[in-house]
Parts: C-alpha cells; sequence; structure tokens
C-alpha cells in the first residue's frame, strides 16, 4: 500500500500539468508550488512559534500551577488529617478523663452523702431519744399532777357528798386522810 502511495505522490510531482490545472485550480499546478511552499513553511513556521512560545509556557504554567496547587491541598489535606487525629485524640482523652473524674465526684458523693446520713441519723436518734425522754418526764409529770388531781377532786367530792347527806360541812383533814388512805391502795 506504501508502494502504491509513493507511486501516486511521485506521478503527481512529475507531472507538470494536472488535469485540475487546467480546469482553473492553480494550486495544483507546479508552477505555483514554489510559492506555496514559501507561504505554507512561513505559516507553518509562525503557527510553530505561536504555539511554542506562547501558547504552550501558558499551558505549562496553568499545568504547573495545577499541580502546585494540587501538591500544596494533598499537603494541606495531609497536614489538616494530622491535625484532627490529634483533636480526636486528645478529645478521646478529654471525655476519658471526665468519665474518671466524674466516677470519683460520683464515688464522693456517695460517700459524703452516706457520712452526713449516718450523722443526720446519729442527730435524728439523739433528738428522738432526748425527745422520748422529754416525753416520759412530761407524762411523769403529768400522772404525778393528776394523781394529785384525783386526789384534790376526790376530796372534794367526798366533802360535797358529805355536805349533801349530812347537812354540815366535814372536816377537811380527815377526809384528806381518808382519801389518801384509799389511794395507797391504788397504784397508777
Amino acid at each position: 500500500m506504501s508502494k502504491v502511495l509513493s507511486f501516486i505522490v511521485l506521478f503527481v510531482i512529475l507531472e507538470r500539468r494536472l488535469f485540475a490545472a487546467e480546469a482553473g485550480m492553480p494550486q495544483l499546478d507546479p508552477v505555483y508550488w514554489p510559492s506555496q511552499i514559501f507561504w505554507l513553511i512561513i505559516i507553518f513556521l509562525s503557527v510553530y512559534f505561536l504555539i511554542a512560545k506562547i501558547f504552550i509556557p501558558k499551558i505549562e504554567d496553568n499545568i504547573e500551577s495545577r499541580e502546585d496547587k494540587i501538591r500544596k491541598d494533598l499537603e494541606e489535606a495531609k497536614s489538616l488529617g494530622e491535625e484532627s487525629e490529634k483533636k480526636l485524640k486528645t478529645y478521646k482523652d478529654l471525655i476519658k478523663t471526665a468519665k474518671i473524674d466524674t466516677k470519683k465526684i460520683i464515688s464522693q458523693s456517695r460517700q459524703k452523702l452516706s457520712q452526713d446520713m449516718q450523722l443526720k441519723g446519729k442527730e435524728i436518734k439523739k433528738e428522738i431519744e432526748k425527745e422520748t425522754e422529754n416525753a416520759q418526764k412530761e407524762i411523769k409529770n403529768f400522772k404525778i399532777n393528776s394523781i394529785n388531781k384525783i386526789n384534790l377532786i376526790s376530796e372534794e367530792i367526798a366533802s360535797n357528798l358529805i355536805k349533801d347527806i349530812f347537812g354540815e360541812d366535814p372536816n377537811k383533814s380527815s377526809v384528806k386522810a381518808i382519801v389518801n388512805e384509799i389511794m395507797k391502795g391504788h397504784k397508777f
């Protein structure tokens, strides 16, 4: 296939007059080829220099700046990742410390509450004992006072009965002696 193509190109170059040149296509006429080659070289060289000196450096700069940005972003991401790992570790340590402190505080609070309850229990027990003693003293005093009052009431009732039955006032000391004698037999 390459031999056929070479043959065709050679045929075209060697042929001075081509069919298309006769029909009015001067670019296929070999007479104009040197000027066409000249302008082709100029245009291709200028395009080459434009691309090589203007566009490719800009593209290279863009690629380089993108690579730098990507590299910086990766480095920043890595440093942020390391920093976040440190902060996460610090956070976990803080949580662990807080849990330990909380357990200590709860334990201390329980101990203090237990001690306070024991102290309050002792205080309440002492108060109850004191109140019980006071109540027993009051009951004893009330009992003594009641017995004395019962004696007085009994003396009055006996005096009034004797007065109502016999119509004269009885001797107070004899009524008192009789009531005391009767009360000795009863224990309150």
